[in-house]
C-alpha cells in the first residue's frame, strides 16, 4: 500500500518559514524574551517529520541510487557550516551568536523540507503551495484591516518588515498560479488582485521588480502555450481591478504610490542608501578576499559604527564576510543545483514552479534582507530539486534506467 507524506510537518515547517524572528517579548511577556518560538518549532516539526518518514520508507528507500543527485545539497550545507566556522576570526563587534543561531536554524530547515519532500513531492509541494496561499491571504488582510501604514506609509504584517511582507504576496501569486495548474480550479486567481494591491503598498521596490521579472520570464517560456482569449480577460481584469483601486482608493493609498514609486524612485532616483551600503561591503571585500571578515563581519566593521544591519545583497554579504571561499561554496551549490532541475526533471511542472519561486526570493535577496531572510530561496530550492528526481516506482513496478523511459513499467 502506498503512504503518501504526512501533512502535519509540512505546516509545522511553514509556520517556521513565515513565522521569522518570533519571541515571546514581541507578544508582550518581555520576562520570556530568551523563548525564541523557531527553535520550538522546528523541534515539534522534526519529532513530526520522524514519524512520517517510519511510516514510509519504502518510498524513500526506492529514491536511493544513481538517480539521486545531491551534491548541491552538500555544497549548500558545507556552506553554511562554513559560515557559521568563520565566527573564529570575526571582529568583535560581530553578533556571533543570532547568526550562528540563524544559520543553524536555516540549514535545519532546509534539510527537513527536502528530507520531507524527496520521497513524495507532489503531495508535499502541493501542500506547501496551498500553505502559501493561505499565509498570503492571512497577511494581506491583517496588513490592510489590523496593522494599517507604518511610519513610511508602507505596509507589512505581524510585526514584519515590508520587504519580507513583499515577499510573501508574491509568492502568494506564484502559490494561486500553482494551485490553478496542479488542481484546475480559477478561485485561486481570484484572490491574486488583493495580493498583487498588498505587494504594491508594501512599497519595496525591489520585490515587485523581481517578481516582475520572474512573471515576464515565465510568460515569455509559456508564450507558445498561451490562448488569446484568456490572456485578454486577464489582462482586462488587471485593468480593470488597477482602475477601480486607482478611483476608489482611500488618499493614503495613492499618496504611497506617488510617493515611493513615482517622486523618489523616477523623480528623485532614491535607492535607500543601498548603491553606498553595496560599496562599503564590496571594499570589505577586498581587503579581505579569502576567507572575508567573518560571520557578521560587515556589522563589526561598518555597520556599528554607521547604523547599518547588513550589506542588503546576499552575495556582496556573502563575499564580504565568506571571501572567496564562501562565494565558490555558494557558486557550487547554485551550478549543481541548476544543472539538476534543469528541464524539470520527471515533474516539470511542479519543479518549474518550486524554482520561480526560489528565483524569486533569490532577486529579492540581491536588495534587502540577510542570511536567515534567504529562507524561502532555499527552501523552494530544496523543494525544486526533490521534484527534479526520478518517479518513485509503485510496489509491483519498476522503473527503467535514467536514459531510458521514466513510466514505471509492470514486472
Amino acid at each position: 500500500m502506498t503512504r503518501h507524506a504526512f501533512f502535519a510537518p509540512g505546516l509545522v515547517l511553514v509556520l517556521v518559514t513565515i513565522g521569522g524572528r518570533y519571541t515571546l517579548d514581541r507578544a508582550g511577556l518581555l520576562e520570556l524574551a530568551w523563548v525564541d518560538l523557531r527553535v520550538i518549532g522546528l523541534i515539534i516539526a522534526l519529532v513530526l517529520l520522524a514519524v512520517d518518514l517510519a511510516r514510509r520508507p519504502h518510498r524513500l528507500s526506492a529514491t536511493s541510487g544513481p538517480g539521486r543527485r545531491e551534491g548541491w545539497l552538500v555544497a549548500a550545507v558545507l556552506f553554511f557550516l562554513f559560515q557559521i566556522g568563520s565566527a573564529l576570526w570575526a571582529p568583535p563587534a560581530s553578533r556571533v551568536g543570532p547568526q550562528t543561531l540563524d544559520l543553524v536554524l536555516l540549514g535545519v530547515l532546509v534539510l527537513a523540507f527536502y528530507v520531507y519532500a524527496v520521497g513524495d513531492p507532489e503531495p508535499v509541494i502541493k501542500a506547501t503551495f496551498g500553505l502559501m496561499f493561505a499565509a498570503a491571504i492571512v497577511f494581506a488582510l491583517q496588513a490592510l484591516l489590523i496593522s494599517g501604514p507604518g511610519e513610511q506609509g508602507r505596509y507589512s504584517a505581524f510585526g514584519g518588515g515590508p520587504n519580507v511582507f513583499v515577499r510573501i504576496q508574491i509568492l502568494g501569486v506564484i502559490s494561486a498560479v500553482a494551485l490553478f495548474l496542479i488542481t484546475g480550479r480559477l478561485l485561486p486567481l481570484l484572490v491574486t488582485p488583493l495580493f498583487l494591491l498588498a505587494a504594491v503598498l508594501s512599497g519595496s521596490r525591489a520585490g515587485l521588480l523581481a517578481g516582475a521579472a520572474v512573471g515576464a520570464y515565465a510568460l515569455l517560456k509559456l508564450r507558445h502555450r498561451l490562448r488569446a482569449g484568456p490572456v485578454v480577460a486577464a489582462v482586462v481584469l488587471l485593468a480593470g481591478v488597477i482602475a477601480g483601486l486607482w478611483a476608489f482608493a482611500p488618499p493614503e493609498f495613492t499618496s504611497l504610490f506617488q510617493e515611493r514609486f513615482v517622486e523618489q524612485t523616477v523623480q528623485e532616483q532614491y535607492l535607500s542608501d543601498r548603491t553606498s551600503i553595496w560599496a562599503a561591503a564590496w571594499n570589505l571585500f577586498l581587503a579581505r578576499p579569502i576567507a572575508g571578515a567573518g560571520l557578521d563581519g560587515f556589522y563589526g566593521v561598518i555597520g556599528v559604527n554607521q547604523m547599518v544591519e547588513y550589506p542588503h545583497n546576499y552575495v556582496l554579504g556573502v563575499a564580504a564576510e565568506g571571501g572567496l571561499i564562501g562565494l565558490g561554496l555558494l557558486a557550487t551549490s547554485i551550478v549543481l543545483w541548476t544543472r539538476l532541475v534543469h528541464g524539470g526533471g520527471a515533474r516539470p511542472q511542479l519543479t518549474g514552479l518550486a524554482v520561480a519561486s526560489a528565483v524569486f526570493v533569490a532577486l529579492s535577496s540581491l536588495f534587502s534582507g540577510d542570511y536567515y531572510d534567504s529562507r524561502l530561496a532555499w527552501i523552494f530550492a530544496a523543494l525544486a530539486a526533490a521534484a527534479a528526481l526520478p518517479r518513485v516506482p509503485q510496489p509491483g513496478h519498476e522503473v527503467e534506467p535514467l536514459a531510458g523511459r521514466r513510466e514505471p513499467v509492470p514486472r
